[in-house]
């Protein structure tokens, strides 16, 4: 073999033996140093998962989360209020007896709690998605971007389906005074006072919108304390499922009623249609105009996007996963009936 020959092929022997080397021990000194370091990332046919790596995929996921939880509709809002929470649960023993001003002759007059026990407990919530480390490595992302948004979309829908729930529930469950939210017997100063009823609603006719809407509203209007001083309710959502929209919209909006004759509830009340309600039927007509509402959403803890992507996470290890999500504590309750009135439409 020519001496010419003999020397390029141990030339390049020895240079490939170097490259070897140097790229042997950057890789060792880069494990000692930083175990997740970003050392190059492209390997064959994929990504090296390293923590550079996992803080960009996940950088993307919780914008992608946010965009969604922002765009997201809400409607809890246009008929309940929120109260921030600082423990596990709130008392409100309180609304047994909200004082209101009277005229000031002799001693003040103090009102004392009844023996009513009102609290709401909070309670924990979660939306949690795995990232498998074989698809980051395979670079095959795209199906988690989806499941971000919806996580998103579900977070910033919390408050909705704890209050509506409260709405679906008020004919079954009890509020402050021990009674149904919805119900015919709530005791005040002595008598049974009732913000229920059965009619449907209806636009049909003025004796079927009398008897309907017009007997919710004035149900509410004359809503009186236990000094028998009126409330000043002033109702002005009516709140539907989609089934009732139509009816709804037409009865706030129309200028004559389908029997023709003139429509005196025309603009009265803004109407809110939520498909977060479960009965077709149902009905129900609030006041929020005062700084109490009927329902009350409690936060302990407003929805937050969630990761875990430790290396050295038992879940890595033993099943090769990472993990994104929301988390939140919160509550939902009843504050006053007297400023709300539900049908069941069944009648």
């Amino acid at each position: 073999m020519p001496i010419k020959r003999t020397v390029s092929i141990c030339l390049a022997w020895l240079l490939l033996f170097a490259v070897a080397l140097t790229l042997s021990f950057q890789t060792a000194h880069a494990s000692q140093a930083d175990p997740g370091g970003a050392w190059p990332l492209l390997g064959f046919g994929g990504l090296l998962v390293n923590r550079a790596v996992l803080n960009d995929v996940f950088t993307n996921l919780k914008t992608t989360f946010h965009k969604a939880f922002d765009a997201a509709p809400s409607l809890w809002e246009k008929i309940a209020m929120k109260v921030t929470s600082t423990g596990s649960q709130n008392d409100y023993a309180w609304l047994s007896n909200f004082p209101r001003m009277r005229k000031w002759v002799g001693d003040k007059v103090i009102k004392a709690l009844e023996g009513f026990r009102y609290s709401i407990v909070n309670d924990d919530f979660e939306a949690t998605v795995s990232v498998k480390r074989s698809h980051i490595e395979d670079d095959t992302l795209g199906i988690y971007g989806p499941q971000a948004q919806m996580a998103g979309f579900s977070a910033k829908q919390l408050p909705d389906e704890i209050v509506f729930d409260l709405v679906n529930q008020g004919f079954t469950a009890l509020c402050y005074d021990g009674q149904y939210f919805f119900d015919t017997d709530h005791p005040v100063a002595g008598a049974s006072v009732s913000n229920k009823g059965a009619k449907a609603l209806s636009a049909a006719t003025l004796a079927a919108a009398q008897g309907s809407y017009g007997a919710a509203r004035t149900a509410l209007r004359k809503m009186r304390d236990d000094e028998g001083r009126p409330l000043n309710i002033t109702p002005n959502v009516l709140l539907v499922p989609p089934a009732l929209g139509d009816t709804a919209r037409l009865l706030m909006t129309t200028e004559r009623l389908e029997d023709g004759k003139p429509n005196p509830y025309r603009g009265t009340a803004e109407v809110v249609e939520s498909a977060h309600l479960t009965s077709d039927t149902a009905w129900f007509l609030l006041d929020t105009t005062k700084p109490v509402r009927p329902f009350i959403y409690q936060e302990r803890k407003k929805p937050v996007f969630v990761q875990q992507i430790d290396m050295s996470a038992d879940d890595v290890f033993t099943r090769g996963e990472y993990k994104f999500g929301a988390e939140a504590r919160a509550a939902g309750g009843y504050a006053f009936w007297q400023m709300a009135y539900g049908s069941t439409g069944t009648e």
